[in-house]
């Protein structure tokens, strides 16, 4: 694209979660969704499953690197010859839902030579999934732009820049996945990663921590890394007001799993009813526990139970958007209590969009944001104690604490909505795209 010409269609992969709601995919989705409403015509392409999403889905309907046909591939020679209707019949929607939809997941941790295999492209096994998505890019979308979701759907970029297309990439957790894999596994992908790099026009990711450590980890120039905003549609998003009759409510909102921190919450919760004047506070939690995550997740809940806090807490299950709406608008305070250092924080700016404040880790991205918006605390991480006494201290002055989450959703309805976060994500890649990209060539070093 040349100088002075600006970006006209993005086309913008992003990486399915299977029948989870995935905030990846809700963030990909909000940003597709902004742009074309500012007349710029991004095609949000899923890949492995069709996303799901509680708001408008814009995503094309069909996928790439089909999740049954990718791991076909990989197991059993003969699919990587297969002909290409039977790989159309593979990769079809409907059926990609029929097959996530009783809640099938395989843990990172099985698929550490696959991950290896996609990356390398079209020296993998999945070498006609990369020709058909290379193909179809180049012959019939012809963007100005190829957007990644994330670096592990990246073993195409050599492909796509030998067609001479410009690819970008945003980082927003790739790193999670990565920690999950078995060795040799892990090394070897980080390691192929290393070498897409040098094939990348740019990288954007939403914190200055996320920078600092993607920089490192994947040995990214510090010229072609971009911090840019966050941001949700706050479009119909409505005011939490709070009840004074009602109990005074802690709420929970994400993947039921260690990595998010549930057990942090349970135990800090046992310890906060242990306190005095707690006899009213609830617990409610919702999030996606899919099989990886059943069991923890009764396990955690059956704590609650053995310290005899049965009648103190109620789980909502996996929610949609009216559910979710509803926990926010039950809960005095938010908490996702991580383990894992946070690369954005989308569910901390959905509870403060609605004026609920928020109690988080102080690591990762959270600083920032709060530094930002504010609306919220800060605790140690990995510390139910201090977590317990910071929920009792706060939660003693309810209208401080509603005037706290309502400082945060003034700051998040005036610069992190959706078209904020649109017009300075689209005026990055328009620079991105105006720099002279001489040292950047495709790479085969996987």
């Amino acid at each position: 694209m040349g100088d002075g010409q600006s970006i006209k269609r993005i086309a913008y992969l992003t990486s399915g979660a299977a029948n989870m709601y995935c905030g990846s995919c809700l963030h990909d989705n909000t940003l597709a969704r902004a742009w074309n409403q500012m007349g710029v015509d991004a095609l949000l392409v899923p890949t492995y499953t069709p996303i799901r999403t509680d708001e408008e889905d814009v995503s094309v309907d069909q996928v790439f690197f089909g999740g049954i046909n990718v791991f076909l591939q990989q197991k059993i020679f003969f699919f990587r010859y297969l002909p290409a209707f039977l790989d159309r019949f593979l990769d079809k929607p409907w059926l990609l839902r029929m097959a996530t939809s009783k809640g099938l997941e395989i843990s990172p941790r099985a698929l550490g030579a696959l991950t290896v295999s996609m990356l390398k492209g079209r020296n993998g096994n999945q070498r006609k999934e990369v020709r058909r998505l290379c193909k179809w890019l180049s012959g019939d979308i012809k963007p100005d732009v190829v957007l990644l979701s994330n670096l592990l759907i990246g073993g195409c970029i050599p492909e796509l820049k030998r067609l001479g297309l410009p690819v970008v990439v945003t980082l927003q957790g790739d790193d999670i996945f990565l920690e999950d894999l078995i060795e040799p596994f892990k090394s070897q992908a980080i390691d192929i990663l290393r070498n897409l790099v040098s094939n990348v026009d740019g990288f954007l990711v939403h914190s200055e921590y996320y920078r600092e450590y993607m920089m490192e980890l994947l040995q990214i120039p510090a010229d072609r890394i971009h911090v840019v905003p966050l941001g949700i549609e706050t479009k119909d998003i409505t005011k939490a007001t709070t009840d004074m009759n009602r109990p005074r409510t802690i709420g929970y909102m994400a993947r039921m799993s260690r990595e998010k921190g549930l057990h942090i919450l349970v135990d800090a919760f046992i310890q906060l009813k242990q306190l005095p004047d707690t006899d009213d506070i609830r617990l409610h939690f919702a999030g996606w526990r899919g099989v990886t995550n059943q069991q923890f997740a009764e396990e955690q809940i059956q704590k609650l139970k053995d310290a005899g806090l049965d009648d103190c807490f109620v789980d909502y299950g996996t929610v949609d958007r009216d559910g979710k709406l509803g926990l926010l608008h039950e809960s005095d305070l938010l908490c996702v209590p991580t383990v894992y250092q946070e690369p954005k924080g989308l569910f901390a700016l959905e509870a403060l969009a609605h004026g609920v404040p928020v109690v988080l880790p102080d690591h990762g991205a959270f600083p920032e944001v709060l530094g930002d918006v504010g609306g919220g605390h800060l605790v140690r991480p990995d510390d139910p104690q201090a977590l317990a006494a910071c929920w009792h201290a706060i939660l003693q002055d309810r209208k401080a604490l509603s005037d706290l989450g309502n400082r945060g959703r003034a700051a998040v309805l005036e610069r992190r909505d959706s078209k904020t976060m649109a017009a300075k994500t689209l005026e990055v890649l328009q620079s991105i795209l105006s720099t002279p990209t001489s040292d950047i060539s495709p790479s085969d070093k996987t």
